[in-house]
């Protein structure tokens, strides 16, 4: 199991709390706390196979607990906690699917959430509310129940999905997928004990915060440094104080973490960071632009960031975590291909700078197949690509979750004796692997292939939008399908900023928009990690639930 036999050492976990203090937990420590949870879980009647869902925003509470679960083979549900009281209807509905779908029998969550909570606990049949400290307070009595065997292929958690193309769903993943998974990105990224140090402000209910930054260093034994997520948000350069502060070598964070950390953080506090220590800075979680990876590079490059450091990498919870890392120390270096060939005939080109800009598309690496695994491109029969032929990505090896729990038809569509179909669209090049866009999402207008990401991207240059906070779609038209953009309008007139949107994607893209709703700060649907809800986005504007910006 992961808690036995962690040894007496002075490496292991530090959680750093909203008011800055530190608390370090050594592995010993860890492996104690995590062992006498899981007793407790057992004295109260749990067993090995039941489901209990985890409402601990406190980082500390929650990886004890986790591990505490697993260490008896009781499998723990990560859920997300409201983030405040703005669409606490919606947070609730969500929620209580993901409890439902889930069958826990019991959710742990803290004194403070006891009450916020309760209207969702009793909207859900069957569930025991459990107050955390209160619960590991009580004593081992004698003659507690000791934990069944497990095996490699139980269950350890269930990772309930974004949620950000269609209603959350629960990957099972087990025990040898995450050993598999946590052994390829150790190899990807050369981790290496007494070395490597990370640092993390990633959820961990989500797949990239627990599985890269909770389980891969404790199987490695690589000590981590953990901010509230929070804390990142009301203040993203604390993100990289902290990595320059513990000389951290790994760090990780969506492209939108990437972009508010080049906003965030000024030529002044540059000069207070030395970033020489770091190693990796991946990138994954949602599709990574080209020049917000860039922009990262050479901003932190005066704070001693060096060239080849920014890795992309791509990922699912339906494949434990990884599925492809770039390389490391090396610089990343878009594919740029022509788009005429792309969006009409579904191939990636090379072009040739001697091409308009208007003529080309960039898209970014995200490295080979981690070890032990293999990637297959697929045409929608199934049959494999050639390299440069767009199709959907198929994910083989050990890493592969077990399906959806308690969703057969799911399991059966996306689990294939090919592979994990993954839904998304992308090509290999020279073993490389670049992902377009989502299969679903894609804007089929006039006959052609457009990938929502290409058209996103083009309407944040437009000042006055939030950037990270457009959603492209389209909507049925009286003789083919339609653009609608949706985005949330940071300052200016939303009539005059429509129309500059409007003009500038027609310019650069020569694709017409049919509408442009701009909604105020904060309304735009999104999961629980930041990302944008296309589908929800579209079903709630067809529903006419959208209202536009004063």
């Amino acid at each position: 199991m992961l808690v036995e036999n962690l040894g007496h050492s002075d490496s292991g976990y530090t959680f750093i709390r909203e008011d800055g203090h530190e608390h370090f937990v050594s592995w010993s420590a860890l492996s104690r706390e995590a062992l006498r949870r899981g007793r407790l879980l057992l004295q109260s009647g749990l067993r090995k196979g039941e489901r209990i869902a985890l409402f601990l925003p406190e980082e500390r509470e929650f990886v004890f607990t986790f591990l505490g679960a697993v260490s008896v083979g009781v499998v723990p549900v990560p859920l997300y906690p409201p983030m405040g009281f703005g669409k606490f209807e919606a947070y609730c509905e969500d929620a209580a699917h993901i409890l439902r779908s889930s069958g826990a029998s019991a959710v742990w969550m803290p004194r403070k959430l006891a009450d916020l909570l309760a209207p969702l606990l009793q909207a859900v049949e069957g569930l025991r509310a459990v107050v955390s400290e209160e619960f590991f307070a009580e004593p081992l009595v004698e003659g507690a129940p000791r934990p069944e065997a497990i095996g490699p292929e139980d269950v350890m958690f269930l990772q309930f999905t974004s949620g950000s193309t269609a209603a959350p769903k629960g990957v099972r993943v087990t025990h040898a997928g995450v050993l598999a998974n946590c052994a390829a990105i150790t190899s990807a990224l050369r981790l290496e004990r007494g070395r490597d140090r990370g640092v993390s402000w990633l959820p961990m209910y989500h797949d990239m915060g627990l599985v890269g930054f909770v389980l891969t260093p404790l199987i490695t034994r690589c000590p981590v440094s953990f901010l509230p997520a929070l804390r990142f948000a009301f203040s993203p350069r604390i993100w990289l104080e902290t990595v320059s502060r513990h000389r951290a070598t790994v760090t990780f964070a969506p492209n939108f973490g990437l972009a508010l950390a080049v906003k965030h953080t000024s030529a002044e506090d540059l000069r207070r960071l030395d970033l020489s220590c770091l190693r990796v800075v991946g990138c994954g979680a949602e599709p990574n632009h080209p020049e917000t990876l860039r922009s990262f590079a050479a901003h932190f490059a005066a704070a001693g960031l060096r060239p080849g450091v920014v890795a992309p990498c791509y990922g699912m919870a339906e494949a434990t975590l990884a599925i492809s890392l770039s390389e490391i120390g090396v610089p990343c270096a878009p594919d740029v291909v022509r788009s005429e060939e792309y969006h009409a005939s579904g191939l990636a080109r090379p072009a040739s700078n001697a091409e308009a800009p208007g003529a080309r598309v960039a898209f970014v690496p995200c490295g080979r197949p981690i070890e032990g695994h293999r990637i297959l491109i697929v045409d929608d029969e199934g049959n494999p690509l050639p390299e440069r032929h767009i199709g959907e990505v198929v994910f083989q090896g050990p890493s592969v979750a077990a399906g959806y729990h308690g969703d057969p038809e799911a399991t059966r569509q996306n689990f294939t004796a090919q592979g994990l179909r993954t839904g998304d669209c992308g090509y290999l090049a020279d073993g490389v692997l670049y992902v377009t866009s989502r299969k679903k999402d894609l804007l089929i207008i006039n006959g052609r292939n457009r990938d929502p990401q290409t058209v996103e991207w083009a309407a944040a240059e437009v000042p006055g939008l939030r950037k990270g906070n457009v959603v492209a779609f389209t909507r049925p038209g009286p003789a083919t399908e339609e653009v609608v953009l949706v985005a949330e309008l940071r300052d200016g007139d939303a009539a005059a900023v429509a129309r500059q949107v409007r003009g500038h994607i027609q310019a650069k893209l020569s694709l017409p928009v049919a509408e442009v709703l701009l909604l105020a700060l904060g309304e735009l649907p999104k999961t629980s990690s930041g990302k944008v809800q296309r589908s929800k986005t579209r079903q709630q504007y067809l529903e006419g639930v959208l209202r536009q910006a004063n």
